[in-house]
């Protein structure tokens, strides 16, 4: 699927994301426009999605964050659907992940204080349907997170 050469490009893409085709192309020790082609068609395979900016919230004011762990009513046949497509309106819900298992699905949710958190918590997430348990993990520090992948 990937040779040496896509892998080197995505490696040192990963490391700058913001890098000039050329730049990437010069420590790949490749053409420019080599780099640029594999480039379009790993994006072309959907290997490589985009780039995008990652924003540290809490320097934006947001000094909580939870995780909610979700086991759904699953007698209803659209549950998860239905619960899906009323969470992704919150904004202040950054992620979304569903599992196998006892929980059914996780949010990550973000607020700038545990008055706003305990408001969006009342008066969203718990109105949010199917919901038959739930259970708040309050985030305290992390110790790892990458989107680095080791190729």
């Amino acid at each position: 699927m990937l040779d040496d050469a896509d892998r080197r490009l995505l490696r040192y893409l990963q490391s700058d994301p913001t890098a000039p085709v050329s730049e990437l192309a010069e420590r790949c020790a490749m053409q420019p426009a080599t780099a640029a082609r594999r480039l379009e068609k790993l994006s072309a395979k959907g290997i490589l999605k985009g780039q995008n900016a990652v924003i540290d919230w809490t320097k934006l004011g947001f000094a909580v964050e939870v995780s909610l762990r979700f086991t759904l009513d699953k007698t209803a046949p659209r549950a998860f659907d239905e619960f899906q497509h009323a969470a992704r309106k919150i904004p202040e819900i950054i992620a979304i992940q569903t599992f196998l298992g006892r929980v059914d699905l996780r949010l990550s949710v973000i607020a700038r204080d545990m008055g706003h958190y305990q408001s969006l918590y009342r008066n969203q997430i718990l109105t949010l349907p199917h919901i038959a348990e739930v259970e708040a993990l309050m985030h305290v520090a992390t110790i790892k997170t990458t989107e680095t992948l080791p190729i």
